[in-house]
């Protein structure tokens, strides 16, 4: 069973620049490192645009899938009934850059933090909204188990909790006789 995509995530290319000023400035706060800031920022220079290119996230019917990863691929689905939390957070480095970062947390998550956590998503305010209206809209079209409109479903629902606590009944009244 396949699932149309709803909305997919488009990354913001200043994420790049914000990874290079991000290595020069723990180069500086290092001082050691401070020779190596033009090597440091070659580096990070190569493998963002690689990153950036590897990273992607899809809003399907009913999970968000999100891959990343350009040594260790990773992919990870996340049942939007699972999640319990989407933030948006922006430091101040983050804001210079007009850059956001979303996280995701989901319930029976281990430990604290998000665990997924994606930056740069351009118009991320509106891809959140999108999928928390998706998650909104799958827990309202969720039947419930018990149909209230049928009475003869109700009166077998009745007759079998009468039938249960009888039994239950029985069984104390023999367990009580057999200690005395």
């Amino acid at each position: 069973m396949s699932e149309s995509c709803l909305k997919s995530a488009a990354f913001n290319p200043k994420v790049k620049s914000y990874w290079i000023t991000l290595g020069v400035v723990t180069c500086l706060v290092c001082l050691v490192g401070i020779p190596l800031i033009p090597i440091v920022a070659l580096i990070i220079w190569i493998v963002s645009g690689r990153m950036l290119k590897a990273m992607s996230a899809v809003l399907l019917e009913r999970k968000l899938v999100v891959k990343r990863g350009v040594f260790f691929k990773e992919e990870k689905s996340i049942p939007l009934e699972k999640i319990t939390d989407v933030g948006l957070s922006q430091g101040p480095l983050m804001r210079l850059f007009g850059l956001y970062r979303l996280s995701f947390e989901t319930a029976g998550q281990s430990g604290h933090g998000a665990l997924v956590s994606l930056l740069g998503v351009e118009n991320a305010s509106e891809f959140r909204e999108a999928i928390l209206t998706q998650k909104d809209n799958l827990t309202e079209a969720k039947p419930s188990t018990v149909k209230t409109d049928e009475p003869q479903s109700q009166v077998e629902l009745l007759r079998a909790l009468t039938y249960s606590v009888k039994n239950i009944e029985q069984m104390m009244v023999t367990l009580l006789d057999e200690k005395k």
